[in-house]
């Protein structure tokens, strides 16, 4: 039992090739909180962003989890030992002018909060204001390894609401990683019409035909003419970019349609400005739409689709690794190769 150990295991991040298998310190917790064992963590393509993680090194990263509460503080009463939950590491206040007006991603409270450790660890401590507004009952119809989705699924359901996906427009997305294919699994399941999809890598071009994509062409194909050429003619209502590079920004702006909205999912690091021509911006009528997170509503509406098994997550699942092998995985997210959606299980 995890009350009878003082120390537990964690993957420790010092660089994308540097993942360490350590130990330390199982959290202990206060009023309030509560203490819950990962069961399932997934590596997120932001986890292997080096120019963004290593600045905090060493530390234990992870936010995409799903668990077991363990340990309850004194004091809370919508949860008990046994409880099968979702935990976010981010939580907005609720209460700020931007959380008034729907922008909850952009809260300073949500931008400094987090469980402790990261979720590459046996056991994370949840701290009080992630249990009032972040900590999410699984439901049975949803595994500990789906609820690993539910962060990721959240940020995409986030995107696709601001910009207004309407059932029929036609949608091009850009980078078909697990970004990409949730993106694409989603714009289908929510009545899209042509789905066209592009990648630098075959593999992920596979894996996006099976998750719903009508057309796939690889980075080098893709132009403003054989957009027209597989979309009856037209340009793309909703361009999605799941790649951080300027090349896929250049596509973007080329292949929407007027009136079209390029949706800026994927992160440019700082110092990489993107220009384009803005006569033409402007006279087509295009919005730049940029995105991140999920907000609360946002989470609830992901875990209602986990549920009812509306988009087909656990064939996403490429790799299941035990936290010994959380360096192989960080591997295998940054090359970018033959997988799609990697999952640590830190007591297997």
């Amino acid at each position: 039992m995890y009350h009878k150990r003082k120390m537990m295991r964690v993957a420790m991040y010092y660089n994308n090739g540097d993942v360490r298998l350590e130990e330390m310190d199982i959290p202990t917790i206060g009023p309030g909180e509560l203490l819950v064992k990962v069961l399932a963590s997934g590596i997120c393509g932001s986890d292997v962003m080096e120019w963004y993680r290593i600045q905090k090194a060493p530390r234990v990263l992870g936010h995409e989890i799903a668990g077991e509460i363990v340990e309850v503080g004194e004091g809370v009463d919508r949860y008990q030992v046994g409880d099968r939950v979702f935990v976010s590491h981010h939580v907005p206040c609720n209460t700020c002018r931007y959380c008034l007006n729907g922008h909850h991603t952009v809260c300073d409270t949500l931008r400094t909060t987090n469980f402790d450790p990261g979720g590459f660890s046996e056991y994370i401590h949840v701290p009080k204001i992630n249990v009032d507004r972040g900590t999410f009952i699984l439901p049975e119809e949803i595994s500990f390894e789906e609820g690993v989705f539910i962060e990721p699924l959240a940020c995409v359901l986030r995107g696709q609401r601001l910009a207004k996906l309407r059932p029929g427009q036609s949608v091009f997305v850009v980078g078909s990683g697990i970004s990409g294919v949730l993106h694409i699994a989603l714009a289908k399941a929510s009545g899209a019409g042509r789905v066209i999809a592009s990648d630098i890598n075959e593999y992920r071009l596979k894996s996006a035909r099976q998750f719903g994509a009508d057309e796939i062409l690889s980075a080098e194909e893709v132009s403003p003419d054989r957009i027209r050429e597989i979309n009856h003619g037209r340009l793309a209502d909703l361009v999605i970019v799941c790649a951080g590079s300027l090349p896929a920004y250049r596509q973007a702006l080329e292949c929407v349609d007027r009136g079209g909205t390029v949706l800026c999912f994927g992160l440019l690091q700082p110092g990489m400005d993107i220009s384009f021509p803005f006569f033409d911006f402007w006279n087509d009528g295009i919005t730049l739409l940029p995105t991140y997170g999920g907000a609360p509503v946002d989470i609830v509406q992901a875990i209602e689709l986990i549920q009812a098994h509306r988009l087909p997550l656990k064939e996403m699942i490429t790799h299941r690794l035990p936290l010994a092998e959380t360096g192989l995985g960080f591997n295998l997210v940054a090359e970018a190769r033959e997988s799609i959606k990697v999952i640590i299980e830190p007591h297997q």
